[in-house]
């Protein structure tokens, strides 16, 4: 349904928007009226629309074209592709996909991670591939996430659920209303809070953490980077090294323990296992006393620093917060299962406005006071193939098929991959170790991409069939982790040939006779309309009343009301124990988990331990500097790179690294300097800042440039041409992208 009476609506991870349209085509956008806080992402849109990285008609590379399957992988990234009808396209994805599955099977297909092409209910990418791979048997899948995939495996094993506590983070209102003390690992970066895993409505995490400044609440800010918290808050700035937290909250916890800090009381009738982390923090198995000295050691803070920061968490309602990247570096699970144990320590888990939380201001909705709805979605399937990897284990399963490894306590193999299938994400953003990668990118018969733009991976595809943007097609965006519902208008007709990615598999399901049930006989508008319904029948049952489908059209949004208390996490597991037990083995927290020590894994014991990072600060060389890839603030992930909100920040068309001016001066380097940041992995060129906030010994540069290789260098930028790919442990197999020595010196 167009509407006719109202403005144009689109939603997107970082922001609703009203869309302008003249002449067939997107003037502009519009920040939405109800956001306070709007993020300028969005807008970087409308300029590339029709800008000549866009796809505008279903593309071979030319070598598999004229060869077939197989032929000169090893030219992917570099090779001219060939226009196709969409005839042919399909016909050649469905005689691909047939040959696969006949000779090799079905687990020989890998279906791409996952992607955040759309805040659309209907038109998200992954749903739509996977649906349609499981129409015709299926396919190798992933497990977890880039984010925080340490988190994802350990943090179940210690307190029952991850998710089901990433989505109830104490809000923000009750950290206004009853904390004192906000201590933020890996601070809280406000530039990532401009996202939402689906639609955002209004922006919170500025208004979050101010309220809670202007009520008195005090932050510490434990990053290498003073700008992990907003400046208005003036926090305590404590910058240890890259990779260390763990130690510190090692450090802290035996102060606490040796001054008689902590709240045993809570420790006996919420924990199990504290008795054996003591002796650990005691050092009765290797005689080292992890105290605030031998925490000072390894972090490079001040002992006193350390002792004294734990006394002021004992003596102070704490919020302790911790980000996801803390995830995101070797042996990331400990970081997560130490702040959880300290949080326990304290005792406050479950009260008002403290304990623990996940990452606040990871995304937007993180301490966002909202009901917890199930909404439906598009129904994937079920896959037949058990065949999966650890999701940042992509290259090794390319590498090595056949091959072991080990996750959560069981051991897998890698399937023989032949064909590979994205839709709606980049392997070349998120991804560590490109170069490695680009290698073992070249060994599949065939790799399938669905594309707006020409970006790494369209560059790296064989077969590339043009999808539209959110823009020329309707939707609904209507995320359980968001309280605004909105229409997503077709603003303007699809550019070019390029087709929604439910037309696009529609096509390939009928070349392969599976149209039926791909489909179910519904067009994409009856969906979008069973999608509502299903979704208003399941609300109903939280009291929350849903207009009808025509109604929300004509409307354009709504916003589902704020529930009348603030959330608490883990306040019914506080109230009551028995009652609400947690889903661990013991039904408490599990400070030693007996499941995780029968593993035996040498990287990851039964309890939170400091085990010695791959690469960090604590064995470089002289001349080498840790750094830090984090999240960009004027992007999602690698999208929109190449729109005019990105480019305005990189004006030389490099990504931009901020590095101390001491340790620039140590170089030779001056601000504005092209400089080229290497290691044996890879390297990249940037724009050199510099910037007396961030710790000496540390640079920074984003991710998100796009790939673009000369030779081992990506002259966008891109860092994950520097990062190792390893397994964080044998546990989880989480990305490592924070654990990374590299040389800076003049390109």
């Amino acid at each position: 349904m167009k509407p006719t009476d109202r403005d144009l609506l689109t939603s997107s991870h970082w922001g609703t928007y009203r869309v302008e349209v003249a002449d067939g085509r997107v003037t502009a956008l519009r920040d939405f009226e109800e956001d306070p806080d709007p993020s300028p992402i969005g807008h970087g849109i409308v300029d590339v629309l029709e800008g000549p990285t866009r796809i505008t008609t279903p593309m071979v590379r030319k070598s598999w074209l004229e060869g077939g399957p197989g032929t000169a992988g090893e030219k992917r990234g570099e090779e001219d592709f060939v226009a196709v009808t969409w005839e042919v396209a399909n016909k050649l994805v469905a005689d691909e996909l047939n040959r696969v599955r006949q000779d090799f099977g079905n687990q020989a297909i890998y279906a791409g991670s996952y992607g955040w092409a759309s805040a659309g209910r209907f038109h998200h990418a992954q749903s739509q591939l996977k649906r349609f791979l499981n129409c015709i048997g299926g396919c190798t899948s992933s497990k977890n996430t880039y984010s925080f995939a340490a988190a994802e495996v350990v943090v179940p094993h210690i307190l029952g659920t991850f998710r089901g506590f990433l989505d109830t983070a104490t809000s923000w209102e009750s950290i206004a209303s009853d904390c004192e003390l906000f201590v933020a690992f890996g601070g809280v970066p406000l530039k990532n809070g401009q996202i939402s895993q689906g639609g955002t409505g209004a922006h919170v995490q500025r208004a979050g953490v101010s309220a809670a400044r202007d009520a008195g609440v005090r932050f510490v800010n434990i990053s290498p980077l003073r700008s992990d918290l907003m400046e208005e808050v003036e926090a305590e700035w404590l910058a240890p090294r890259p990779s260390t937290d763990a130690a510190l909250m090692l450090g802290l916890a035996h102060t606490l323990l040796a001054e008689g800090l902590q709240e045993q009381t809570f420790l006996d009738r919420y924990t199990t296992g504290f008795d054996r982390f003591t002796r650990y923090l005691n050092g009765a198995a290797d005689g080292i006393a992890k105290n605030a000295a031998w925490a000072a050691d390894i972090c490079a803070l001040p002992a006193d620093t350390i002792r004294d920061l734990a006394r002021r968490m004992a003596g102070s309602r704490t919020m302790i917060s911790v980000a996801w990247s803390l995830t995101r570096q070797d042996h990331g699970e400990q970081p997560f299962w130490a702040g959880i144990t300290l949080a326990a320590m304290l005792g406050q888990m479950g009260l008002p406005g403290t304990g623990i939380g996940f990452g606040y201001s990871a995304m937007n909705n993180i301490g966002l006071n909202r009901h917890q709805l199930d909404f439906a979605s598009f129904p994937q399937g079920e896959n037949p193939v058990k065949d999966f990897i650890p999701v940042a284990r992509v290259t090794d399963l390319l590498e090595n098929p056949g091959g072991q490894f080990d996750y959560d306590g069981q051991s897998y193999a890698y399937p023989d991959i032949r064909l590979v299938y994205w839709a709606g994400g980049n392997p070349f953003h998120h991804h560590q170790d490109l170069n490695r990668m680009r290698l073992a990118w070249a060994k599949p018969d065939t790799i399938i991409a669905n594309e707006w733009c020409w970006n790494a991976l369209a560059k790296h595809a064989d077969i590339v069939l043009p999808c539209t943007t959110p823009l020329e097609r309707s939707d609904i965006a209507m995320s359980p982790k968001d309280p605004y519902l909105v229409a997503m208008d077709q603003a303007i007709k699809p550019i070019g040939q390029a087709r929604d990615d439910h037309q696009i598999f529609r096509g390939i399901a009928t070349a392969m006779a599976v149209h039926d049930a791909f489909t179910e006989g519904r067009s994409a508008e009856e969906w979008q309309r069973w999608i509502w319904d299903v979704s208003r029948q399941r609300v109903s049952q939280f009291g929350i009343e849903l207009p009808n489908w025509d109604s929300f059209q004509k409307d354009g949004w709504l916003k589902v009301p704020t529930p009348d208390k603030p959330e608490i996490m883990m306040a019914d597991f506080r109230k009551d124990p028995d009652a609400n037990p947690l889903a661990t083995p013991s039904g408490k927290i599990e400070i030693f988990s007996d499941t995780i020590s029968g593993f035996d894994y040498d990287d990851c014991p039964g309890h939170p331990i400091w085990l010695e990072p791959l690469e960090w600060l604590g064995s470089a060389e002289p001349d080498q500097l840790h750094m830090i890839s984090n999240q960009p603030r004027n992007k999602l992930h690698s999208q929109l790179d190449h729109g005019p909100v990105s480019r305005a920040d990189r004006p030389r068309g490099v990504e931009p690294v901020t590095m101390h001016p001491e340790d620039a001066a140590k170089r030779d380097l001056h601000e504005g300097q092209i400089v080229r940041i290497h290691n044996k992995r890879g390297a990249c060129l940037a724009e050199l800042r510099t910037n007396a906030d961030i710790r000496l010994g540390v640079i920074q540069i984003a991710t998100g440039a796009w790939f673009d290789p000369d030779g081992d260098t990506c002259r966008n930028g891109n860092p994950n041409t520097l990062t190792p790919d390893k397994g964080s442990s044998s546990l989880a197999q989480g990305p490592i992208a924070h654990s990374c020595l590299v040389k800076v010196s003049s390109a």
